[in-house]
């Protein structure tokens, strides 16, 4: 798996996701535009993850791309992808933009029973991980 980050400019967020990424084995795809996962911010936040987890840049992994969007998207739990596993995610404000969501195969949304609207892009990255993950070991 590889979480393909199209823009995500917060140190905070990447460092979060980058340390997701080293919990269930999966690669970090970076855009231009993201926060350097090498500055202090996103080292801090990666816990060392850094130093373990493949990075590329945002085209070069192979795989299915699934972009995870806030809502209407296939409910995540429901996907079942064969092979690699490319999740792309955008910038919590703007999102993916068009020529982005031309390129993947399929959407998927985090099921929220709740009031929020969305979710924190590291904290859905880690989601959806999760969750892919688990559907592996079924």
């Amino acid at each position: 798996m590889t979480l393909a980050l199209w823009h995500v400019g917060d140190p905070g967020n990447v460092g979060t996701l980058l340390r997701a990424a080293d919990a269930f084995g999966a690669g970090i795809a970076l855009s231009e535009g993201c926060a350097d996962p090498t500055g202090p911010k996103a080292v801090r936040a990666s816990m060392g993850s850094l130093f373990r987890v493949p990075l590329s840049a945002f085209d070069d992994p192979a795989g299915e791309r699934i972009a995870l969007v806030p809502e209407g998207g296939t409910p995540l739990p429901e996907l079942n992808p064969s092979g690699e596993v490319v999740l792309v995610l955008g910038a919590e404000r703007e999102g993916l933009p068009p020529e982005v969501f031309e390129r993947c195969e399929e959407r998927a949304s985090i099921p929220q029973p709740g009031g929020a609207e969305s979710l924190n892009v590291a904290m859905a990255g880690a989601i959806a991980l999760y969750e892919l993950a688990r559907g592996k070991e079924a």
